[in-house]
């Protein structure tokens, strides 16, 4: 499995702004702008409260497994991988959609005057901050299940050379 890379996201976040800057301005010439949803950071930041919880939960479970407590749960490795997994989707996601609300958050900082206008300029810099609140939990949970390098010289019991 490959690592969330922040180029890749932060070329997702900024391809997604202007396509969203530029389609606001022409929706803008042709009628009324879409509204911004109220429930958008509200949902983002619910998906970066979740990814937190389980990069918490997986971290605690997997220092008590290295620590050899009795009684402690195994973490299985698919369920760590599937974690990483709806991370990684998050993560991607989350970079589009905080593009695309920062791209018509930019356009709406010409009109803030308007009342309306100013309440989905704020509810678009919800989403992005909230949208990178998720970007950071991804990468929290991608750190916790990380496997220990091969040539880790203070892990007698990570992955390496078979001994005969």
């Amino acid at each position: 499995m490959k690592q969330l890379r922040l180029g890749v996201l932060a070329g997702l976040f900024a391809g997604a702004g202007v396509l969203s800057w530029a389609a606001a301005r022409l929706w803008e010439a042709f009628g009324s702008l879409p509204s911004v949803p109220l429930a958008a950071p509200i949902v983002l930041a619910a998906i970066a409260a979740i990814l937190t919880a389980t990069a918490l939960s997986l971290r605690t479970r997997l220092k008590a497994q290295r620590e050899r407590r009795p009684g402690a749960k195994r973490v299985e490795p698919l369920m760590a991988a599937r974690a990483v997994v709806f991370g990684q989707a998050s993560a991607l996601v989350a970079a589009l959609v905080s593009g695309m609300y920062g791209g018509t958050g930019v356009f709406l900082l010409g009109s803030l005057d308007i009342p309306s206008r100013r309440d989905q300029a704020i509810y678009a810099g919800f989403s992005v901050v909230a949208g990178v609140a998720v970007i950071a939990a991804a990468f929290f949970l991608e750190r916790v299940c990380r496997l220990p390098d091969d040539s880790d010289p203070t892990n007698p019991t990570g992955p390496g050379p078979a001994h005969a």
